[in-house]
């Protein structure tokens, strides 16, 4: 097994779930709807549940940090999440939508990773599946809710945000440095697959929202190699604050 591939594909996939679970847990007392507030706390929770399961993956079979030096220590260069979990919230119709999008992406990571043949990956997609199906109905349903049982503004501000939303979305399938390694050893199917598993659900699932996908987009690439937007350094010194202070302290 390349050791440095899986090292790779964990640090994206944490990366992407501790950033976007921080950026979910600003909507807490925020939210439109105390359920909704309640809601994004628990998606928030779990990703970062997912976040430390990874981190502890690569720090138990390659070497690398445990959960907490890995999430609080590194620096906005080191990170390899994606530019689409850095952005800020914005109006709850952009928070929806990369919801749905995100979520639909994780699934399809998850879902393909039950077959790794990396045990302890294969093991903690089969465990958390029940959470990702919750996940990605919850963000359908909202979809569907505002896209096509809503009011003609809610249609339009959906459709507004998955436009923006669109090219980040696309990044998030950026093609990592080991992706030959990472097919030929069974460890993943690769990013280009995951990608049309991706666009052929999101297709699926979109077509009862009535809202169309965006054509002829160009991916934002760069977070997975340590390119990253203004918005993540000070989202990093915010979430990182409390543990720098003293990291060998005890809670």
């Amino acid at each position: 097994m390349n050791t440095h591939a899986l090292t790779d594909l964990c640090y994206r996939m944490a990366d992407d779930e501790l950033i976007l679970a921080h950026r979910h847990s600003e909507w807490t007392g925020l939210g439109p709807l105390l359920e909704e507030d309640i809601a994004f706390s628990s998606i928030a929770q779990d990703k970062l549940g997912h976040a430390q399961a990874l981190f502890t993956i690569m720090h138990d079979l390659g070497g690398e940090p445990d959960a907490d030096t890995a999430a609080f220590m590194r620096d906005e260069l080191k990170m390899r999440c994606s530019h689409f979990v850095e952005l800020p919230n914005g109006e709850y119709d952009f928070s929806l939508v990369r919801h749905f999008l995100f979520d639909v992406a994780e699934y399809v990571r998850w879902t393909a990773l039950v077959q790794s043949s990396v045990e302890p990956l294969a093991n903690l997609a089969r465990k958390i599946h029940g959470e990702l199906k919750y996940h990605l109905y919850h963000a359908q349903t909202w979809m569907v809710q505002l896209g096509a049982n809503g009011n003609e503004e809610s249609h339009a501000r959906m459709q507004s945000a998955l436009n923006e939303a669109w090219p980040y979305a696309l990044g998030m399938f950026e093609p990592g440095e080991f992706e030959d390694a990472l097919i030929a050893d069974g460890i993943f199917i690769g990013e280009a697959v995951a990608q049309q598993r991706w666009l052929e659900l999101v297709t699926e699932l979109l077509q009862s929202s009535t809202l169309m996908i965006p054509t002829q987009v160009e991916p934002i690439y760069g977070g997975r190699k340590g390119h990253h937007t203004e918005h993540l350094k000070p989202l990093l010194d915010e979430m990182t604050e409390v543990y720098r202070i003293d990291p060998s302290a005890e809670w």
